[in-house]
């Protein structure tokens, strides 16, 4: 079952009021530094990662803060310094710092310490489904008496948020007005960068990126014969609804002979808010696992994937910098236009032959399998619908993140030339 929802969250957040008010009196009295600290919601990694490592080879004072166990060993195994966000420790290291970078929301750091601070938010995907204030969800609150005046004061919160944020980097100029609309941004703050998550999936050659991905996702679910096609199962969250697509029985039964006949493995990556109910009746190398409780951040695992099955993630944007053929299953695409919406039609992205159920997909991913001249033409729409969305593909567009927060007054790290 899913984790969260959209409404249990901003019920939670109508009652942190109090700290909020609390935070913001605190964050008056205290100076800020010159440290940078970084968050991501979903883990040890993503564009965050990317611009720590930047910033700490410029020379500046950087901080990662955790959420987790898991959190904390992952950021020691990669060298970071490190405190939980949570608690005085957490409050006092986001209240002094400079530069607040994350990933997903303010609640990535120190939600309460914020006031005061360079604010980059460097977002985890280019928009598909549609976000923030675009989307109706944002806004949910629990059915209870008054909540038309509850959806509307989570809006006034979300804006006021929103308007924190001084540097949003968009991944194209279609992408920048998605994101200026969702959060309420204008005046420069969402600049055409690039995005630094997808650095990874452009720097060096093709070979050298295959490697180390494959040597990544080896480590993660098992090595996997390097004539064994990978294919790789991203759907997207559905703010704590069941996704309509889970395989029944049968349909794994389907899966695993199609596996089995053209040598593949099928990687399932559920969503790091919607995890649960993906696994086969019975265990199959053939089927692994890839939550985000096994790999925190999947881009860089990516290049040693051959193709991807998804439903509304922006993965879809992403591969197409490899190349890769995509396949779109989606059976509650009406529903999810009418309750998520979309930036656009689902049909642009998806073409006229997205899948309504597994028995419709099998055909269609058999033939990719089997077929060169089909895998080949997929692989062209691909990469045409990610050159739309991306775009730079020269690896740097961390640099050209780190460069824009600089030209924005931040200063050089102390000894600096």
């Amino acid at each position: 079952m899913a984790s969260f929802s959209f409404g249990s969250g901003n019920a939670a957040k109508l009652l942190r009021i109090p700290l909020y008010v609390a935070g913001r009196v605190g964050t008056l009295l205290v100076p800020r530094g010159s440290r940078w600290v970084f968050g991501c919601g979903a883990g040890v990694g993503d564009g965050a990662l990317a611009l720590q490592r930047l910033a700490a080879a410029e020379g500046h004072d950087t901080l990662w803060l955790t959420s987790s166990d898991r959190e904390d060993r992952d950021a020691a195994a990669l060298g970071l310094r490190a405190v939980r966000k949570g608690g005085l420790r957490g409050w006092w290291a986001t209240a002094r710092a400079r530069v607040i970078v994350v990933t997903h929301g303010l609640g990535d750091v120190n939600r309460y310490a914020i006031p005061g601070g360079f604010v980059v938010q460097l977002w985890h995907g280019i928009p598909l489904k549609r976000i923030g204030l675009d989307s109706p969800a944002t806004t949910q609150v629990p059915a209870v008496p008054g909540a038309p005046l509850l959806r509307r004061l989570i809006g006034i919160l979300y804006r006021r948020a929103a308007r924190r944020i001084r540097v949003l980097p968009a991944a194209s100029h279609r992408s920048r007005g998605r994101l200026e609309s969702a959060f309420a941004l204008g005046d420069g703050r969402v600049v055409v960068t690039g995005e630094p998550r997808v650095d990874v999936l452009s720097v060096g050659e093709p070979d050298e990126r295959r490697a180390t991905a494959s040597a990544l996702l080896g480590r993660a679910v098992g090595e996997i014969p390097d004539t064994t096609r990978t294919i790789l199962y991203a759907p997207t969250w559905r703010d704590g609804a069941i996704d309509p697509a889970v395989p029944d029985a049968e349909q794994w039964i389907e899966i695993i002979r199609l596996l089995e006949q053209r040598d593949a493995v099928l990687l399932v990556r559920s969503h790091p808010l919607g995890e649960g109910g993906y696994a086969p009746p019975l265990p199959s190398r053939r089927v692994r696992m890839l939550s985000a409780s096994i790999v925190s951040d999947v881009t860089p695992v990516l290049p040693a994937v051959d193709v991807l099955i998804t439903d509304y993630s922006s993965l879809a944007y992403d591969v197409g910098l490899l190349r890769m053929p995509v396949l779109y299953l989606a059976p509650d695409a009406d529903e999810y236009a009418r309750t998520r919406g979309f930036y656009g039609r689902f049909r642009d992205v998806a073409g006229d032959d997205a899948a309504e159920g597994w028995g419709d997909l099998l055909p269609q991913l058999s033939e990719l399998l089997g077929d060169d001249g089909v895998s080949a033409a997929r692989s062209q729409r691909s990469a045409t619908l990610s050159a739309e969305m991306h775009a730079f593909r020269d690896g740097r567009n961390t640099r050209r993140v780190y460069e824009t927060i600089r030209a924005r007054g931040i200063p050089a790290p102390k000894g600096a030339v």
